[in-house]
């Protein structure tokens, strides 16, 4: 199965104060195309760092990612931007949504970045898919936690990501909607056939991925598939 995602020898260090502080050391992994793969570890391992470093949202010290088939050392910023808007996915734990913005107009913003003429009429699908009809014109000031992650992950799939990153896509829920949200991403990724990578401590979600890599003070403790794959 084709690689959707390469990592070689990842280092990332920050200057703090007259310190230096390595937050990943020698990183490598691969993630197949239309796998489900799971990043875990304590806070402070480095998982945001390195999603950050994936979604070539940040660049590394050291060391290589290749996403989707580019090597993003050699995109601009604005290349990789565009990268993103095309083949990326994003949902995150405080949701990120546009509060000026109905649920409806905040699925449909990417698709009319994308120059999509039927924006409204995809997004609705996709609202209606994660359970939100009724909520369409609604504010995210108007949503509890759990409507407003499911508008941000109807908003993830709206530009059919070819990668979908979830950064501790249940830490605001409470358990009972964290369960629903995890499920629907799970059935929208079986039904796109879009790659999930999650970020979490939580390692029962992650035993539901295929793959668990579990990270320690920056460096790659261990990386193997689980009972699902």
């Amino acid at each position: 199965m084709p690689k959707i995602l390469k990592i070689n020898g990842l280092e990332k260090t920050y200057t703090s104060g007259s310190k230096q502080l390595t937050v990943l050391q020698n990183v490598t992994f691969d993630v197949k195309k239309g796998q489900t793969f799971s990043i875990v570890g304590p806070s402070g391992s480095g998982k945001t760092t390195l999603l950050g470093l994936c979604a070539g949202l940040d660049k590394p010290d050291s060391g290589s990612v290749e996403l989707c088939g580019y090597d993003l050392s050699t995109l601009n910023e604005d290349e990789r931007a565009q990268l993103r808007n095309k083949e990326v996915g994003f949902i995150f734990q405080n949701f990120q949504l546009l509060p000026t913005l109905t649920a409806l107009e905040n699925v449909s913003v990417p698709l009319e970045l994308q120059g999509a003429k039927d924006a409204t009429k995809r997004a609705k699908i996709l609202m209606e898919k994660v359970g939100l009809i009724d909520r369409l014109h609604h504010y995210p000031s108007q949503l509890s936690g759990g409507e407003q992650q499911r508008v941000a992950l109807a908003r993830a799939f709206s530009n059919s990501p070819s990668i979908l990153f979830a950064d501790e896509p249940t830490g605001n829920l409470d358990e009972e909607t964290g369960e629903k949200v995890i499920q629907l991403l799970f059935d929208l990724n079986k039904d796109a056939g879009t790659t999930l990578v999650i970020i979490s401590h939580d390692l029962d979600l992650a035993n539901r991925t295929q793959q668990i890599l579990k990270l320690k003070g920056g460096q790659i403790l261990t990386n193997e598939p689980t009972a699902v794959f």
